[in-house]
């Protein structure tokens, strides 16, 4: 009898070699797990959040997969410091291949009459203008890309029907309406832009919104991985759209 053939193992598909993605929101929750996919599949994830030690752990399990990682430890709210860091990554690498958003914030869960006017403008700044400041810096360097790939991460809280979500809801109808804006810029180059929606998942934004359900109940934030990975290939077409992943895109 021959001995057995010993097993073979399969290599993980390394689709985004030789990319250099930009992921904002990467410290925890589906920015750090959307980092560690692009890490696994060859890209150069450029880190960025202002958690330093969630950056550290996020490094640490890229690298652990032999994925290169960069850290930009920066605070969002801090607008002039997004243009420090955009010509930092132009001096190191002429580029950005990929961009995606996931930095948020909840805001106040209240009635309007009631919210925390400071909360209210740090849900507003953090998920909609540094968003916007995002798009200007980040432009000419998904430009020099062959094929530049943005996705920003969003919520059907946006439509503004859930009482006392009003800042995060605004927050993210601003958002949707400014990557929309700036696809319809893009048009006529080979950059695609694109909002997604992953649905309720297990974040720890969706623990403070919803507090009284138990942990776990949520699905894992590795779920909607796959799906927001697909919109960052250069064999993506999707532009201007909101993918609302398992229920199509509008």
């Amino acid at each position: 009898m021959s001995a057995p053939m010993p097993e073979t193992q399969i290599a993980a598909p390394r689709r985004f070699a030789g990319r250099v993605a930009l992921v904002t929101g990467a410290s925890r929750g589906l920015g750090a797990a959307i980092a560690r996919g692009l890490g696994a599949e060859g890209a150069h994830v450029v880190l960025l959040a202002r958690t330093v030690g969630g950056l550290e752990e996020q490094d640490d399990a890229i690298r652990a997969a032999g994925g290169t990682a960069t850290l930009v430890p920066l605070d969002l709210r801090q607008s002039d410091k997004i243009g420090q860091a955009a010509a930092a990554l132009f001096e190191r690498f002429g580029r950005l291949d990929i961009v995606v958003g996931a930095a948020a914030v909840l805001g106040p869960v209240a009635p309007i009459a009631h919210a925390d006017p400071r909360q209210v403008f740090e849900a507003i700044t953090v998920n909609a203008a540094a968003n916007f400041m995002l798009m200007r810096m980040v432009d000419p360097l998904l430009r020099r890309a062959e094929a530049g790939r943005a996705v920003f991460l969003t919520d059907s809280a946006a439509d503004g029907r859930q009482a006392f979500f009003a800042a995060y809801a605004a927050s993210k109808a601003a958002l949707e309406s400014l990557a929309r804006s700036w696809a319809a810029e893009l048009r006529e180059t080979p950059v695609r832009v694109n909002l997604v929606d992953p649905g309720p998942l297990g974040t720890r934004l969706r623990a403070a919104a919803y507090p009284g359900i138990p942990e776990g109940q949520w699905p894992r934030v590795e779920s909607a991985v796959p799906g927001v990975l697909e919109l960052l290939l250069p064999s993506c077409d999707h532009h201007g759209a909101l993918i609302r992943l398992g229920r199509g895109h509008s």
